[in-house]
C-alpha cells in the first residue's frame, strides 16, 4: 500500500504530526453529523480502536469518542471516574504527569503525587508501599512521557494495581498505535489516546477505552456536562451520535488513518518503523556528537531526546530557527528540567526522512559555528 506525504515541512514533533496526503484527503467532505455516512464512520471507528487495545465489547471493553484534544479525554476520565470519596495516587515522572494532578486540583479530587524522577522508571516498589500505607480507589499513570521519551512499565504497574483492587487509568496519549499492547494483560480499566499522535490522525478529538463496568458504576459522577464519559457512552449506543457537534471531518480522517494503521501491520507494524526512525537518528546524531538523554532500556521509540551541545554559540532558539528554513521542524522549546531538545519518530516519517533531518543538524551547527563532533 503506498501512502504518499503531504507536501509541508516535516514534522519531528509529538503531534501533531505529519499526516499521509490520503488522511488529509479524507477530509474534503461535508457531511451532517446524523448523516449515516458519519455514523457508520463513528460505528467503525469505536470497533477499530478496541481491535487496537486486543479488547472487544464482548470482553466488557467501550470506546467512547470526546470532542477536543488528548487533555479534554484525561479530564474526562477523572470528572467522571471520581465519585465523591474518591482518592487517586497519581505517579509522575514529567510534565503530563504533572498535568494530571492539576486536573485533580482544579476539579478538587482528592489525590496524591508520586514523584519521580523525570529520567527514571517509576519504582514498583514504592507505588506498591504507598498504596498500602495509605486508602486509594484509583492510580493514574503517563504510559510515554513526552516530556523525556521515556517508556514506563504499564504492565507492572497494572499487577500492582489489581492486587490493590483500585481503579487503573493510563494517559496513552503518545503510545497508543505505536506500541503493541493490550488492555486486558496490563489490568487497565480505563485508557485514554488522541486522534493525532501514533495513529496519525489530525487533531480534533480524543477517546478513551474502558470497561464497560466501571462506566455503569460511574453514572452521575461527573463534575462536567460536555466531558462526562458516561453520558457520552450512553448517547452513542443509543443512537450512534456525539451529544454535541462532532469534528466530522477529523472523523473521516481518522478512519482513513485508521485503514493505513492496519495496512502497516497494526501496532506492531507501526511500532517497528517507528523504531527504526529513532535507531537511525540515534545513529545519525552520535556521529555528530550528540549525546541522548535516556539509556537505551528506557527509551520508547517515540520521542528522542538530546542534550544541547555545550558550545557557547549554541543557542536553542536559533538552532530552531535555522532547522525551520531548512525545511525542518523539531519541537519548539524544552519541556525537561534536563537542557535537552526533542526529536519526534512519529507520524508519516521514515529513516530516510531522518538521515534529511540529521544533514540539516550538521549544515545548522556549520553555520552556528559549533565544530562536530560535538564535544
Amino acid at each position: 500500500m503506498t501512502i504518499p506525504a503531504a507536501k509541508d515541512k516535516p514534522l519531528f514533533t509529538p503531534g501533531p504530526l505529519t499526516t499521509s496526503l490520503s488522511v488529509r484527503t479524507a477530509m474534503l467532505r461535508d457531511l451532517g453529523s446524523r448523516d449515516a455516512t458519519f455514523m457508520t464512520a463513528v460505528k467503525e471507528t469505536r470497533e477499530k480502536l478496541l481491535e487496537i487495545a486486543g479488547v472487544s465489547q464482548a470482553d466488557g471493553y467501550e470506546a467512547v469518542l470526546m470532542q477536543g484534544s488528548g487533555t479534554f479525554g484525561v479530564e474526562a476520565v477523572f470528572s467522571t471516574f471520581s465519585p465523591p470519596a474518591a482518592r487517586w495516587l497519581i505517579v509522575s515522572n514529567g510534565a503530563y504527569g504533572d498535568r494530571m494532578a492539576k486536573i485533580c486540583r482544579t476539579l478538587k479530587i482528592d489525590h496524591q503525587v508520586l514523584a519521580c524522577e523525570e529520567t527514571q522508571q517509576p519504582n514498583l516498589a514504592e507505588i506498591q508501599q504507598t498504596l498500602e500505607q495509605s486508602k486509594f480507589t484509583a492510580l493514574a499513570v503517563v504510559h510515554c512521557e513526552t516530556t523525556s521519551g521515556i517508556l514506563n512499565p504499564i504492565e507492572e504497574i497494572g499487577a500492582i494495581a489489581a492486587k490493590q483492587g483500585i481503579t487503573y487509568f493510563v494517559d496513552s496519549m503518545s503510545a497508543f498505535g505505536g506500541i503493541d499492547f493490550s488492555l486486558k494483560n496490563c489490568q487497565i480499566d480505563c485508557l485514554v489516546s488522541s486522534a493525532n499522535k501514533c495513529v496519525e490522525g489530525v487533531p480534533g478529538f480524543s477517546f478513551a477505552i474502558c470497561k464497560r463496568e466501571l462506566l455503569e458504576r460511574s453514572i452521575g459522577n461527573a463534575r462536567s456536562l460536555s466531558l462526562d464519559l458516561v453520558d457520552q457512552w450512553q448517547v452513542m449506543e443509543k443512537t450512534g451520535q456525539f451529544r454535541f457537534t462532532p469534528p466530522t471531518h477529523v472523523i473521516l480522517a481518522f478512519r482513513q488513518a485508521l485503514a493505513e494503521l492496519e495496512a502497516e501491520g497494526g501496532a506492531a507494524g507501526r511500532a517497528q518503523r517507528y523504531r527504526e526512525n529513532h535507531q537511525t537518528i540515534l545513529a545519525e546524531t552520535r556521529k555528530l556528537g550528540f549525546t541522548e538523554l535516556l539509556p537505551p532500556e528506557l527509551q520508547a521509540p517515540i520521542i528522542t531526546s538530546l542534550r544541547y551541545p555545550t558550545h557557547p554559540n549554541f543557542s536553542f532558539d536559533r538552532f530552531y530557527e535555522l532547522l525551520s528554513e531548512r525545511g525542518f521542524v523539531i519541537y519548539p522549546g524544552k519541556v525537561s528540567r534536563a537542557d535537552c531538545f526533542r526529536i519526534g519518530n512519529i507520524g508519516r516519517l521514515f529513516a530516510s526522512d531522518m538521515k534529511m533531518l540529521a544533514s540539516a543538524l550538521r549544515e545548522v551547527l556549520a553555520e552556528m559555528q559549533i565544530p562536530v563532533p560535538l564535544n
